[in-house]
């Protein structure tokens, strides 16, 4: 124990007489921690912001959706449906933090009218303005609400939508759907609030009171078309939908568990008679873009390679002539009797203790790098905006991810120093203590 820390001791000392040899890699290990750092917490951060935005839209983490084959509106939940869910919820012990209920105006979307112009909508959606106020809440405003919601008669556009039409704040529209037998419908909102929001989630997206579009779908007041619950811990979701799916399929008529968006919308082309509920969650939902997130793993991936090739070369080739120019200092501790082993450690430990101290100088420059891109802009990416929070590029970082990115960072520094130190310290003595 005393020797271990006599050579700890012997490091340190080595590593600050010879800081300035040690400086370029010092600076190397520094930009290559920090752009790896920088590679996985924007990755992550990506998926974060990308999830959050599903999230918000499909509202839950476990959703499940209504398919009605009736003729009209194709997203109908009727109410033994719904009751049929929470029991089945029960049953299966989901343990959610909160259920939310969304009507939503169907594939036929809805249509605008404000002075003579008209816009076309994807999502008409009927919220419970009470449930789901901390959602509204935190939501960015070009124009916030001047009262907190409530009502039947308020609607929520997004920024697209409100420039399209030329409406702001207090202005009076109408709102234009079909109901669930097909049959046209109108009525009369003023708006609320402007959301600043053009993702391909929110670009043509507006929200009603889910008592008001029910109404206007001619729905049940207390149906819905989705149920969406929330869980504290995010991964409950995928290891408790099987469960919940075997649990609902006794009750109501069920659709097959689906793994893609592709195999929802295969499924939901062919349905049985009557109202089919499937059980979905965000990853299934958002596997298209999940896609898209894989295929930049691959380049993701590519940098992070680069990154630690750049380091295990810098590490290796400024060790070597630090080593080149420490040869008779080596000689000299192995002949007052240092054993090949010890002096191969005070070299590692040297190092090692450089990589400490990088890891604090290479967290400060990613944050410092993370910060900056954060003013890029990625307009010319279609619906990027997706990837982003408040239009910002943004870094999660992640603690397994930064051991991985701290254990691999040693493990190139181990190879980039073991292995010269040891066939050095092991050149016979005479040849040391020359220099040669």
């Amino acid at each position: 124990m005393i020797k271990n820390v006599k050579i700890l001791k012997l490091a340190v000392t080595y590593l600050c007489r010879y800081r300035r040899r040690y400086f370029f890699l010092f600076l190397a290990l520094v930009f290559g921690f920090g752009i790896v750092t920088v590679i996985t917490s924007v990755k992550d951060g990506m998926y974060e912001n990308v999830y959050n935005s599903s999230q918000s839209h499909y509202a839950g983490d476990l959703v499940v959706l209504a398919q009605d084959t009736d003729i009209g509106s194709s997203q109908h939940m009727k109410s033994e449906h719904m009751a049929a869910v929470m029991r089945a919820a029960e049953n299966t012990r989901l343990d959610f933090d909160h259920v939310v209920k969304r009507t939503n105006c169907g594939s036929r979307g809805g249509v605008l009218y404000f002075n003579g112009t008209a816009v076309d909508l994807k999502y008409v959606i009927g919220v419970d303005w009470d449930a789901e106020a901390s959602y509204f809440n935190a939501l960015d405003y070009t124009e916030a609400p001047l009262s907190p919601f409530e009502g039947d008669d308020g609607i929520v556009l997004s920024s697209p939508v409100s420039m399209a039409l030329g409406a702001r704040q207090g202005d009076s529209l109408v709102v234009e759907t079909e109901t669930r037998m097909g049959w046209k419908n109108t009525a009369l909102y003023t708006v609320s609030a402007v959301v600043n929001d053009a993702t391909i989630f929110g670009y043509y997206k507006a929200y009603v009171s889910r008592l008001s579009l029910n109404r206007l779908l001619e729905f049940a007041d207390g149906e819905c078309s989705s149920m969406g619950f929330y869980f504290r811990n995010r991964p409950d979701a995928e290891k408790k939908k099987a469960a919940f799916q075997a649990e609902l399929e006794k009750l109501v008529q069920t659709g097959p568990l689906v793994e893609s968006r592709a195999e929802l919308d295969s499924e939901t082309a062919y349905l049985q008679p009557g109202i089919t509920l499937f059980v979905t969650s965000i990853p299934v939902l958002l596997s298209e873009v999940s896609d898209l997130l894989n295929a930049m793993n691959i380049l993701t991936w590519f940098l992070y390679v680069m990154m630690l090739l750049i380091i295990l070369v810098s590490a290796a080739v400024t060790f070597r002539l630090i080593l080149h120019e420490r040869v008779k200092e080596l000689g000299t501790m192995r002949a007052i009797g240092f054993y090949e082993s010890d002096v191969t450690h005070v070299l590692v430990l040297e190092v090692f203790g450089l990589g400490f101290l990088s890891l604090a100088g290479g967290f400060a420059a990613a944050r410092v790098i993370v910060w900056g891109l954060g003013f890029l802009s990625f307009s010319w990416f279609p619906s990027f905006e997706i990837f982003m929070k408040d239009g910002r590029l943004t870094a999660l970082y992640r603690l397994p991810a930064m051991l991985a990115n701290v254990a691999v960072l040693f493990c190139m520094l181990f190879a980039a120093v073991w292995f010269p130190a040891f066939r050095f310290v092991r050149s016979p003595l005479p040849r040391l203590l020359q220099g040669l």
